[in-house]
């Protein structure tokens, strides 16, 4: 027998039951990843991680998992139940072994009306969690 997680508020996306170990254990008490990952960030399982072998109630592989589409730090956050600081560690580990690719979503010269709808976006995907 397989136990699924619930399903979210919108009833298509799981929900991910919060682990009884305390969510820095998973980052081995580290609170700050290698590289800076913003919040709206986009996050994809790259074909590497796809087919790497982890224990399925592992926190690499829920990540991993709900990042088969681009999902943004955030995101991925709330549907995990987890700190922002925890996944922010557990995406960079992931981005350094390759099995993840982050897409930054605005640059340097990313105009007014790039960050504005940008902001509009976030808003819109916040009222949705």
């Amino acid at each position: 027998m397989t136990d699924y997680p619930p399903f979210g508020p919108a009833g298509e996306e799981p929900r991910h039951a919060p682990s009884l170990a305390r969510p820095y254990s998973w980052t081995e008490g580290r609170t700050a990843p290698v590289v800076e990952i913003a919040v709206e960030a986009l996050v994809e399982t790259t074909a590497a991680g796809r087919t790497e072998a982890y224990q399925s109630t592992s926190a690499l592989a829920q990540v991993m998992e709900l990042c088969l589409r681009p999902r943004s730090l955030m995101e991925i956050a709330a549907l995990l139940v987890l700190p922002l600081g925890v996944v922010r560690v557990l995406v960079a580990d992931l981005m350094e072994d390759r099995l993840v690719i982050v897409r930054d979503t605005l640059s340097d010269t990313s105009s007014w009306g790039e960050r504005h709808d940008l902001m509009e976006r976030v808003l819109h995907g916040l009222k949705d969690l």
